[in-house]
């Protein structure tokens, strides 16, 4: 187990990101807007403003799974694929033919086709909404790192199916978080991934419970029927007396 612990500790001493890992990174403060247009599709929500045409202002609409969605007076329209200001522009043409001149504004209200992934030692592990606005210290604040988690060697990974532009950087979060130092509070992507390892002593002791949870598996099915025995016995015997008893008051 020594040896396992210091394979450990020398692999996540190893860890350490490049310049050519970072540089595929950026940070928040270097980048104006979101790297992606935003582009509608199911079941992303959005939300519709006409002054001009009141069935269709205020409504939220969630695009469903055919990318339409469904709106009285003018029914369904297929938004998939659009930027919201596109398909302003095409409510606009269509209320055309009821309205003078209609305004129709569109924003993207939640983005649920688009998301961000935390894995290990985080109290809310799972799949997280990208905003476009992601940074690891957001991310990690509403995923809310557990007390086994190793601050230092967060890992985060920017996945691809071509070899070479696969990235993967380690993020000091204690330097984030205590000093401030946002120099590795990178903006994510979408499908980005974030891993947070346990530290080296919470690691042992996460292996040495698997390697004890067979034999308790095994102590629990044999003491188990035994106490189920006793007590059968007890309320066998328990049973007689209480026969004994009536028969003696008969």
């Amino acid at each position: 187990m020594g040896l396992v612990l210091a394979g450990h500790l020398a692999l996540a001493g190893g860890c350490q990101s490049d310049d050519r890992e970072i540089n595929a990174f950026i940070h928040d403060w270097e980048a104006s807007v979101s790297g992606t247009i935003d582009v509608v599709q199911p079941p992303d929500a959005i939300e519709i403003y006409s002054p001009d045409a009141p069935e269709i202002d205020g409504e939220i609409q969630v695009v469903d799974a055919t990318g339409k969605i469904s709106l009285r007076l003018i029914g369904q329209v297929k938004v998939a694929g659009m930027t919201p200001v596109e398909i302003a522009r095409k409510l606009e043409a269509i209320l055309g033919k009821y309205y003078s001149d209609p305004t129709v504004r569109v924003r993207l209200a939640q983005r649920r086709s688009k998301r961000i992934y935390v894995f290990g030692q985080v109290d809310s592990p799972g799949p997280f909404p990208y905003t476009g606005r992601d940074t690891v210290l957001s991310v990690l604040a509403k995923a809310n790192l557990s007390f086994l988690a190793w601050k230092s060697q967060v890992k985060v990974i920017r996945p691809s199916h071509e070899e070479g532009k696969r990235h993967v950087i380690v993020v000091d979060a204690d330097k984030i978080m205590e000093n401030g130092d946002l120099e590795m509070n990178v903006l994510l992507e979408e499908g980005d991934i974030i891993h947070v390892p346990p530290t080296p002593l919470a690691w042992l002791g996460l292996r040495a419970r698997e390697l004890l949870f067979p034999a308790r598996q095994v102590t629990q099915a044999t003491v188990e029927p035994g106490y189920t025995r006793l007590d059968y016995e007890y309320a066998y015997d328990s049973n007689l007396d209480n026969q004994g008893s009536r028969s003696g008051r008969r």
